[in-house]
C-alpha cells in the first residue's frame, strides 16, 4: 500500500484505533473534493479491512491471501457498485441486488466489504434502497461510501454513517507532497493558488498536457476579449477541443484573478488579472457564474459551439473598460 498523505494519518489512526478496539462501524463515508486523496484512503481501509495478517501499523500486509484476492479483483467479499457503461447513475437494481448479497455469510472467519462509489450519484430509489439496507446491517458486513458532495446523499443515510474528515491540509505539507510527486517549487506554488490549496488538483494542473491547455486557453481567451481573435472561430475551436477541461480551468483562473480572496496570483494569470481590474463588479459576477452554468451543459447533448460563443460575448463585454 502506497503511503498515505499527511493530511490524511489523522483519519487513518482514527480507522486503526476502531479496527483495534473491535468496534468497526457498520457504515463509513468518505466525501470530499476530488484532489485531497479520498480513495487513496478508501483502498487503504478496504485492504486492511479484508487482510488476515495486518502490519502494526494498521495497513494490509499484500501478502496473505485475502490480499492477493483482492490485488486481482477476486476477492469474493469485496462488493463495488459504480455507475455501469452507458448509465449516467447508480440505479435502485444495483442496490438491491448488493442487499441481496449483502445478506449471505462471508468467507470463514472473514467480513464483507462493500464500495459505493461515487455514492452521491444514486438515483432516488437507489438511495432509498440503500437507506433500508443501512437500517437492517449485517453484522459481519462494512460498507463504505465514496462522494463528492456529501450534500447529494439523504440526510437519512448521512446520520448512519460515520464520516471521515479528509481536511483541507496545510499549504507547507501539500507543498511538501507536491515536491515530492516532482512538481518545481514555482509551479507547484502557482498551481496550488489556483487550485485553491487542493494538492491533487494542483498536481494535476502541473501536469504538462493541462498545463500547455491552460495556457492556450488563457492566450486565446484574452485574444478574444481584446478583439484579436473572432469569438465565434475560437469558440468553435474549443467546442471540438475538450470544452469541459478549458472551461473548468477559465473558470478557476477567473475567480483567482478576479477574487484572490488573500491567495497569490500566479504570474501567468497576470494577463487575466489586469483585465479584471477595470471591470464593474456586477458585470463580470454575471460572465463568471454564466460560465459556470455552461460547464454543467456542455456534458449535455447541446451545441456547444454556441453556448460558448455567447459566454465568450458576455466575457468580452465584462472585460473590455
Amino acid at each position: 500500500m502506497s503511503e498515505l498523505p499527511p493530511w490524511l494519518k489523522a483519519d487513518w489512526e482514527v480507522h486503526v484505533r476502531r479496527l483495534g478496539e473491535g468496534r468497526m462501524p457498520h457504515a463509513l463515508l468518505t466525501a470530499a473534493p476530488a484532489g485531497l486523496g479520498k480513495r487513496l484512503l478508501v483502498e487503504a481501509v478496504v485492504a486492511s479491512l479484508l487482510c488476515s495478517e495486518r502490519r502494526e501499523d494498521g495497513h494490509a500486509c499484500g501478502r496473505c491471501r485475502a490480499c492477493t484476492w483482492r490485488a486481482a479483483g477476486t476477492h469474493p467479499d469485496l462488493l463495488r457498485v459504480g455507475i455501469e457503461e452507458e448509465a449516467t447513475q447508480i440505479t435502485v437494481d444495483q442496490i438491491r441486488a448488493l442487499g441481496d448479497r449483502l445478506a449471505l455469510a462471508p468467507q470463514p472467519g472473514g467480513r464483507q466489504v462493500a464500495v459505493i462509489d461515487p455514492a452521491d450519484e444514486m438515483n432516488p430509489n437507489a438511495a432509498n434502497a440503500l437507506l433500508k439496507t443501512l437500517e437492517e446491517p449485517s453484522p459481519h458486513s462494512v460498507l463504505v461510501l465514496v462522494a463528492n458532495r456529501a450534500s447529494r446523499l439523504l440526510p437519512t443515510i448521512l446520520s448512519r454513517c460515520q464520516r471521515f474528515m479528509l481536511p483541507m491540509p496545510t499549504r507547507a505539507e501539500s507543498l511538501a507532497w507536491l515536491a515530492q510527486r516532482g512538481v518545481e517549487a514555482r509551479l507547484a506554488a502557482d498551481m496550488l493558488a489556483m487550485a485553491r490549496g487542493n494538492p491533487g488538483e494542483a498536481e494535476r494542473l502541473a501536469q504538462p498536457e493541462a498545463a500547455a491547455l491552460a495556457q492556450a486557453t488563457l492566450k486565446e481567451f484574452i485574444a478574444v476579449v481584446e478583439g484579436r481573435r473572432a469569438l465565434v472561430e475560437v469558440a468553435s475551436e474549443w467546442a471540438k477541443d475538450r470544452p469541459e477541461a478549458r472551461l473548468d480551468w477559465l473558470a478557476q483562473a477567473a475567480s483567482l484573478a478576479a477574487w484572490p480572496g488573500g491567495a497569490e496570483v500566479p504570474e501567468s494569470l497576470a494577463p487575466l488579472a489586469a483585465l479584471t481590474r477595470g471591470a464593474d463588479f456586477n458585470t463580470l459576477a454575471s460572465w463568471w457564474v454564466d460560465l459556470n452554468r455552461i460547464r454543467a451543459q456542455v456534458r449535455t447533448p447541446v451545441r456547444t459551439d454556441l453556448l460558448l460563443a455567447e459566454n465568450l460575448a458576455a466575457a468580452r463585454r465584462a472585460l473590455r473598460a
